[in-house]
């Protein structure tokens, strides 16, 4: 990972669930917010009972990664 990379964290009540991607360089923070949301949108529409790697399979055919992650200790 180098210090340019642009990430997003996808947030989940279940901590177990959380996830991180790396956003394409071509996506400006603006825009990135709403298109990974409808592309959420998309496969839980196509797929009530969808799980994480449906999801992430729409992600990475749109240029996001997968990135690995040690989730710390809550701050509150």
């Amino acid at each position: 990972m180098s210090g340019s990379d642009n990430l997003m964290i996808l947030p989940s009540t279940d901590k177990t669930r959380i996830r991180l991607v790396r956003i394409p360089p071509d996506y400006r923070d603006q825009e990135v917010y709403r298109h990974v949301t409808g592309l959420i949108a998309r496969v839980e529409e196509q797929s009530p009972d969808f799980d994480w790697e449906e999801i992430l399979a729409v992600l990475e055919d749109h240029g996001f990664e997968p990135v690995e992650f040690q989730l710390g200790p809550s701050l509150d």
